[in-house]
């Protein structure tokens, strides 16, 4: 093989080992990119499962204080009765 002809094989076969080498890290860059979304993706739908889960808690908390409110509110109401006619009567 002519040297001049020996030195473009070489020559191409650099540039397409470096144009192989760039498309390979290329997609290894956009594989970690996509293994870094889905990271992200998986702890956003943990934190949205956790948010909801404390909601729901703090939903059952206050129906809680709402039935222990509304029942002090009637004994109230009941012992306020109780005194105006324990007064008219007087």
């Amino acid at each position: 093989m002519d040297r001049g002809l020996q030195d473009v094989v070489e020559l191409g076969a650099a540039v397409i080992g470096a144009t192989v080498s760039g498309l390979l890290i290329s997609l290894n860059g956009h594989n970690k990119r996509t293994a870094q979304d889905r990271d992200c993706l998986v702890r956003l739908s943990a934190s949205v499962d956790n948010m909801a889960n404390q909601l729901e808690e703090l939903h059952r908390d206050l129906r809680t204080e709402r039935v222990e409110i509304f029942s002090r509110l009637n004994a109230a109401e009941q012992a306020i009765a109780r005194l105006e006619g324990a007064r008219k009567a007087a």
